[in-house]
């Protein structure tokens, strides 16, 4: 679970596995960002993030290392998935 705050995407970073399906739920609990959308490259995943609406994201890690989403405004606002 990864929540949408005042302070950015939290928590962050976070330890997934390669090769393991992985399933984040993402809930905007502020709407003091611009994190309204959460963009993921590797996971070709571009979703809005409705205020206090929990959004379910999935997809598999392919490779290690660190894999960085955030908002749409070029990740200004951002979390880290750690790939193992």
């Amino acid at each position: 679970e990864i929540s949408v705050t005042d302070d950015g995407f939290e928590p962050t970073p976070i330890k997934v596995k390669k090769g393991e399906p992985l399933k984040l739920v993402v809930t905007r609990k502020t709407e003091a960002t611009c994190a309204k959308q959460l963009v993921l490259d590797e996971g070709k995943i571009s979703a809005d993030l409705p205020l206090n609406k929990a959004v379910e994201l999935s997809f598999t890690p392919t490779k290690a290392g660190q894999i960085k989403y955030g908002c749409a405004m070029a990740k200004m606002i951002a979390g880290v998935l750690i790939v193992e």
